[in-house]
């Protein structure tokens, strides 16, 4: 294939065209690129791992655990197909879809801050402290929301310090789960666990579609999570993003660039291809001994901890006020300094899963404004991306000062716009990494066939949910 045959396959209507550069080497191992993978098990570990599945396992028990490893199976593989375009040009996937259809970033980005505007990750790292200090969630959560809008404006290189904060919280999550196995998972946990392999359920009528879709939607990550997978690795310098700037502070970093993140091809010759083989291989590896390996043990055993301490109990509360419940059996059946270290790590992990959320969510829609909508503008995506950083933190405020309740119907919507938008963008990624990177790195059958089965899986859950569930949402929208 010639050089100009390679960039003359990327569409040009609503976008400028890419520049032809050489793929950068590979480092020398897999360690130095660990990182995107970490960032998304530990937003993660919060809306599944740390509620989501601990909840049904509290519920039902541990027969439904083998859908945690359907939905990672299916996310790795949405996540590795958005790594193979920003892979092989430093664009994001977002910017990708841009190219068809000038506007798929912004209905994205749009359906991501619908999902995500109410700080529900903050009030729920609040509410855990209470538990252990007393005091007024509401007023904990703004000063929460106020910290990450300071941490992420202030940080000199945003990826860099998300980074530590998602190494930090996994690392104290993997702790309490070491704490969990030595004091506190029951012997009748471990004889129930094989029971999700021997007599697997598929509890719809105990808990509803909307649950099971949000279980297996953020297995992981789910919604516009798995999108970011894009700017993240981007930013740690996979492959061809090693030529696109990173976001930097306007305050504190340095090389602050106002151009659009247009991206690069490299033609497919001998040596190009060697080094993509071995960044393949090892993005592969990073996301299976990261993402799928660190959010699997985390659903696992905070599921096996929920089933030692709380199932069975008739009055334990349908939010996340059974997690205080878990708290207080953990201060009884173990120590009280054990129940304290669950709260702690709880609103450290809920508190590191907010500053995740902020980021992905601004990042996102910098990267769509400035790419396809402020291509010639002197504000740089930087700034774009700390400007929506803080407008979301201050409405997260005023909605928490103004008293405003999460309403149930919300998260129905917010599993359905999740669900919904993954059907949507795996198969714009079939389409993307088909027709547009060359034939040598495009995607394969096999993986092909697995995004056709997460638009299939998400889509029947997402209409079967909407379906069920479209009169509380009528009512809730008419004020009734």
């Amino acid at each position: 294939m010639a050089t100009t045959d390679v960039a003359a396959a990327f569409p040009t209507k609503h976008l400028p065209p890419v520049e032809v550069r050489d793929l950068p080497p590979p480092p020398s191992s897999v360690r130095r690129i660990i990182g995107p993978g970490v960032i998304a098990a530990g937003v993660g570990i919060a809306s599944g791992e740390f509620i989501l599945w601990p909840y049904i396992s509290s519920q039902i028990g541990l027969v439904f655990l083998w859908a945690a490893l359907v939905g990672l199976a299916t996310q790795f593989f949405i996540n590795m197909e958005i790594e193979r375009y920003t892979l092989a040009t430093g664009e994001t996937a977002l910017t990708g879809f841009s190219r068809f259809w000038k506007h798929w970033g912004l209905v994205f980005a749009i359906m991501v801050y619908f999902a995500n505007l109410w700080p529900g990750w903050a009030t729920s790292s609040a509410s855990m402290l209470t538990y252990l200090f007393g005091g007024e969630a509401r007023w904990i959560a703004i000063g929460m929301l106020l910290v990450i809008g300071a941490g992420l404006t202030l940080a000199p290189v945003v990826y860099t310090a998300l980074e530590r904060v998602e190494f930090a919280k996994v690392g104290l999550v993997l702790l309490l789960i070491v704490g969990a196995v030595v004091f506190a998972i029951s012997a009748e946990a471990w004889g129930e666990l094989p029971r999700t392999v021997t007599a697997p359920g598929f509890p719809a009528e105990q808990l509803g579609f909307a649950l099971i879709l949000g279980a297996l939607a953020f297995a992981g990550a789910g919604g516009g999570q798995n999108l970011c997978q894009s700017n993240w690795i981007r930013d740690k310098q996979y492959g061809m993003g090693a030529h696109i700037a990173r976001l930097v502070s306007p305050i504190t970093g340095k090389d602050e660039i106002a151009a659009p993140s247009i991206g690069y091809v490299f033609e497919p010759n001998q040596e190009n291809l060697s080094r993509w083989q071995r960044w393949w291989r090892m993005a592969n590896i990073e996301q299976l001994v990261t993402f799928v390996l660190i959010t699997f043990i985390s659903i696992v055993f905070m599921s096996m901890l929920a089933y030692s301490t709380v199932f069975g109990r008739e009055d334990l509360p349908d939010d996340i006020g059974f997690l205080q419940v878990e708290g207080q059996v953990l201060n009884d059946v173990v120590a009280p300094w054990f129940g304290a270290l669950f709260w702690v790590i709880g609103a450290l992990s809920l508190f590191a899963a907010a500053m995740g959320i902020v980021d992905y969510t601004s990042r996102l829609a910098a990267d769509v404004l400035k790419t396809a909508y402020f291509r010639d503008s002197r504000w740089s995506e930087s700034r774009i991306y700390f400007a929506l950083v803080w407008g979301l933190v201050l409405v997260g405020c005023l909605i928490l000062l103004v008293g405003m309740d999460q309403p149930l119907i919300l998260l129905v919507i917010s599993a359905s716009v999740g669900g919904g938008m993954m059907v949507i963008y795996s198969a714009l990624l079939i389409l993307l990494n088909r027709r547009v990177l060359p034939k040598p790195i495009r995607i394969t059958t096999g993986r092909t066939l697995a995004l056709l089965w997460a638009v299939v899986l998400f889509g029947v859950l997402a209409a079967i949910t909407i379906w069920q569930k479209g009169g509380e949402l009528i009512d809730w929208l008419a004020g009734g």
